[in-house]
């Protein structure tokens, strides 16, 4: 597994070809999929890879504010957004998608709230990066790379007005 110390961990836009193929042979032949992102990395992969597939009638974003289990702790997130999912959720192959992977505890709300919505017959999990730490048994898919950094530490994705991916590690105290 790469360490934080490895390039290829800062460059976002290698790892979503990365994550872009693996998606393609992952869903070829998959009837009726759909892609739903995570709030807000997440959102940003879905569409990328919706306009990379061909699926943007089949692109949802999903909000999991008032799904996570610690809501009561940590509060409302100042900048919820809007969940849109405009497709029947039914018997869907759902690629679900977050920007990192680490407690497994968003993408556990993120199920949640697709079931709000129908019941898939199966739901797939692609992050840009999967960083360990798990809490729940929740595994990826797909991963534009697999790392494990130091406690105190986190990923963080960004992106330019140009839709420019940039991934950075950040000190959690800082």
């Amino acid at each position: 597994m790469p360490t934080p110390t490895d390039q290829a961990v800062y460059d976002a836009e290698a790892l979503y070809r990365t994550l872009l193929e693996q998606v393609r042979a992952g869903l070829a032949g998959v009837p009726d999929a759909a892609i739903v992102g995570i709030h807000s990395g997440g959102a940003w992969l879905a569409e990328r890879l919706a306009a990379d597939l061909g699926l943007q009638n089949r692109l949802g974003f999903i909000d999991v504010s008032f799904y996570r289990d610690d809501y009561a702790k940590k509060g409302l997130h100042p900048d919820v957004k809007p969940t849109r999912i405009e497709f029947n959720v039914d018997s869907a192959t759902i690629l679900l998608v977050d920007d990192v992977l680490e407690t497994g505890r968003t993408v556990r709300a993120a199920i949640n709230v697709l079931f709000d919505y129908g019941r898939p017959q199966r739901i797939m999990l692609a992050a840009l990066a999967d960083r360990g730490g798990r809490e729940l048994p929740v595994a990826a898919d797909f991963a534009g790379v697999r790392t494990v950094l130091p406690p105190g530490q986190s990923l963080a994705l960004s992106r330019t007005s140009a839709g420019q991916l940039s991934l950075t590690i950040e000190d959690d105290n800082a």
